[in-house]
């Protein structure tokens, strides 16, 4: 039995962690369990998990969870605020942490389960892209054993040798034969449409992502190509890769899931329905395989599959991003920062859609790269970016 603590409990990955756990409550045991304001959310999960322990970021949602815990007689500890959900990590007792958090609210929760020598499945791109090497350091230092959920990475993991799977974060790509990282994307729901259009593009056309199911910020991410950019920095520090190693190829139709080409000539591939379930059964069973609840792939009924080369016209935050890369880590922080402001802004109808570009690049124009390391450099730089772009914003406004 594997004891899971859930950070994200409440969001969509987090839902589908918790389809996979429903299909196998005999191989795992969820003990901890961590969201930030969802308290009608927290409350359905404690009834049907019975966690020991459970946390609300905000302290307000914390109390109000409590109440209702307490009215039926549930007797799961309900912690608040930061400190709470760090304790889901060194009090819990669990073994195995998924990390779900959206955005750089879950680079602390990572950094405390990877010190705390947790097997990590990680699904928060951010907080590697914001402390990469540091987070890879703390997790060796600690023997914490990460795994990649998000679906790409998780194709790549799975199209790579044993012996790659086995040093993720410090693997040998040459020695393991690997020509290139082949890191696709669906292009979202404006690949197809005019440039000229891009201008009047709403927030509720962003959000509707022609394949996967996703919460608004990662959609909007989705449809600028920017969550392919995180993610492309994400791949470097996860199978450490240069940048020269990772190409981006567009797949509208997000069958394969990512691939990696050899040396030999041979590409290998992962394929399956668009479901997160996939790479979250992975992660939870490693190195086995287990029903993830998502039906096989039916060749049958593809129609077709269709690979591009992304258009940086169309997509101008996937080049920031590939250059905030080269830059190094205070690039990449000072990006994942100013893209949350823009992001944020531009779904409050504050800001234009191509206004997200601009109000990035505007930033890392402003921001000095250079090399960031520890927790309070990394904390410092992106709090001088939000700073930044909330002035962008606000000349948009």
């Amino acid at each position: 039995m594997r004891k899971v603590a859930l950070f994200g409990a409440t969001g969509s990955i987090g839902q589908s962690t918790l389809r996979v756990l429903r299909a196998h409550k005999d191989a795992f045991s969820l003990v901890a369990a961590a969201a930030n304001t969802d308290v009608d959310g927290m409350f359905a999960l404690v009834r049907e998990f019975k966690p020991g322990m459970v946390a609300m970021f905000d302290e307000k949602a914390a109390l109000k969870l409590q109440k209702l815990l307490s009215a039926e007689s549930i007797k799961t500890e309900v912690l608040a605020g930061e400190d709470g959900v760090e304790c889901c990590a060194t009090g819990s007792g669990a073994d195995l942490a998924v990390l779900a958090v959206v955005g750089a609210a879950g680079l602390k929760p990572a950094l405390c389960c990877a010190s705390c020598g947790l097997t990590l499945a990680l699904a928060n791109k951010e907080a590697l892209v914001m402390s990469g090497k540091l987070f890879f350091d703390v997790a060796s230092a600690h023997h914490a054993r990460v795994l990649p959920v998000d679906s790409e990475h998780s194709a790549i993991f799975q199209s790579l040798p044993e012996e790659c799977q086995q040093h993720i974060g410090h693997c040998n790509l040459k020695a393991a034969g690997v020509n290139k990282i082949l890191l696709t994307g669906s292009g979202g729901p404006f690949r197809d449409l005019p440039l000229k259009e891009l201008d009047h593009v709403t927030a509720e056309q962003a959000v509707n992502h022609p394949v996967w199911k996703m919460g608004p910020k990662i959609s909007v991410d989705s449809s600028t190509m920017m969550n392919k950019g995180l993610e492309f920095i994400e791949a470097r520090y996860l199978f450490n890769a240069d940048d020269s190693d990772i190409q981006v190829v567009i797949h509208p139709q997000s069958v394969v899931h990512s691939m990696v080409s050899y040396v030999d000539g041979a590409v290998m591939a992962q394929l399956g329905n668009p479901d997160m379930c996939t790479p979250i059964a992975r992660a939870l069973a490693y190195p086995q395989r287990i029903n993830s609840t998502v039906e096989p792939l039916d060749f049958f009924n593809l129609k077709e599959l269709t690979f591009k080369e992304p258009d940086f016209c169309r997509y101008p935050c996937l080049k920031l991003a590939m250059q905030a890369s080269l830059e190094g880590q205070g690039a990449t922080t000072a990006l994942n920062a100013a893209n949350e402001v823009a992001v944020d802004a531009f779904l409050k109808g504050r800001i234009g859609y191509k206004d997200i570009a601009a109000c990035v690049e505007a930033v890392l124009t402003k921001s000095s790269g250079g090399s960031v390391y520890s927790l309070d450099e990394i904390l410092d730089k992106d709090a001088q970016a939000r700073a930044l772009c909330r002035q962008e914003v606000e000349k948009r406004s």
